[in-house]
């Protein structure tokens, strides 16, 4: 049997080709490599910043620790979440397809205790005046 010697150096020159190409797709890949390397932040929202200027305006000379901060901040994110969640609730209840001031205010009402509700509630209500007024 005897083998025909053309098939023998066109299966060489095929690897070559191919291997020049698989060389070739690497050199463009390394060049974006750079911005696949990065990796986009996801924002995530914490109360941090907002709760360090509240303590700083009622106690100015009190600190917090860093795992009382994590603590306070996902006590804050339950907190808004809780009232997210019963503020929607209230606005399906009622057929209507936005949240109102009324829904956030009965939301309130519900989940707080009574005195800490009428505060939260009266404070809101002041916050949203002087935001208007301003």
């Amino acid at each position: 049997m005897a083998r025909v010697s053309g098939k023998r150096p066109q299966m060489k020159k095929l690897v070559t080709e191919e291997k020049t190409l698989v060389v070739k797709k690497n050199i463009a890949k390394e060049g974006s490599s750079k911005n696949k390397n990065r990796r986009s932040k996801k924002h995530i929202q914490t109360y941090k910043i907002y709760i360090s200027k509240v303590l700083k305006r009622v106690h100015p000379n009190l600190r917090i620790s860093s795992k009382a901060m994590g603590i306070m901040n996902s006590f804050m994110v339950d907190m808004f979440d809780k009232l997210a969640q019963e503020s929607s609730r209230l606005a399906l209840y009622n057929e209507k397809s936005t949240i109102t001031t009324r829904e956030i205010q009965s939301a309130v009402r519900l989940i707080l205790p009574s005195e800490l509700a009428k505060h939260a509630v009266s404070e809101g209500t002041k916050a949203i005046t002087k935001f208007i007024s301003s």
